[in-house]
């Protein structure tokens, strides 16, 4: 006759070789969920807003670009001013500013970077925001 505890002991008796095998696949699943979760959370802590620099005193001989009446040599100066004055940066051959930490920004070479002290500066020398530089 059919004898249930005897099918049952059989089961068992097979499927002991595979707990260890179903452990290690679950704790692979949790550490592959774990591992995507953390990616995520650090992809919404990337939004964060620039860093803005206020309050620092200019020197009185930088002359913004562009300002009619600066000698040459307070142009270069206002090119080549103090990063700490100068939040946004562009280069003489572009259409672009960007903030100095932006990818686009890392690639201007020191002699072709111009240095804004705000947006409206920028775009007020015909130059666009950039679209790989997050903030812009």
């Amino acid at each position: 006759m059919f004898n249930l505890s005897e099918k049952l002991k059989k089961v068992k008796d097979k499927l002991k070789p595979i707990e260890n095998d179903v452990i290690l696949i679950s704790v692979i699943i949790l550490v592959a969920l774990i591992s995507f979760g953390l990616g995520r959370l650090s992809k919404i802590r990337e939004n964060k807003t620039p860093i803005t620099i206020e309050g620092v005193s200019q020197n009185a001989s930088d002359t913004k670009v562009g300002e009619a009446g600066g000698s040459a040599a307070n142009q270069q100066a206002a090119i080549t001013g103090s990063q700490t004055e100068k939040v946004y940066v562009a280069s003489k051959n572009g259409t672009k500013y960007h903030y100095p930490w932006c990818p686009g920004a890392l690639n201007i070479k020191e002699e072709n970077k111009i240095w804004f002290s705000s947006k409206e500066q920028a775009e007020s020398a015909g130059y666009s925001p950039a679209g790989n530089c997050k903030g812009l």
